[in-house]
């Protein structure tokens, strides 16, 4: 091959490469709002920790693809220095507002 035809390929892998790095994500939305109230929470027949000292995170709806979806319970670790805050929908006139389930130190 020729010197010149090298190093355009050279250059050219170069290229995609670094632009391989360049990907633009959306940012996590801070909550969800739908217009519909969600139904009722489901009941959760808990078993027992698979390790003692664990919690149980109940179930909870969450709002995907235009409709409302059940996402079921589960075991978690506890971290020290924190405690869970549990998924919570409200209402703000028409509208339901989700604020997910979170870790808050203290």
């Amino acid at each position: 091959m020729k010197p010149n035809v090298v190093r355009l390929m050279l250059a050219s892998a170069l290229i995609v490469a670094s632009l391989c790095g360049c990907v633009v994500a959306p940012a996590e939305p801070a909550g969800v709002v739908t217009y519909s109230a969600p139904p009722p929470v489901r009941y959760e027949a808990v078993g027992v920790a698979p390790t003692p000292g664990y919690f149980w995170v109940g179930g909870a709806w969450f709002w995907e693809g235009g409709r409302y979806a059940w996402h079921p319970g589960y075991w978690q670790a506890p971290r020290p220095g924190y405690h869970w805050v549990p998924h919570e929908w409200h209402s703000s006139g028409h509208a339901w507002h989700m604020s997910p389930g979170h870790w808050a130190r203290g």
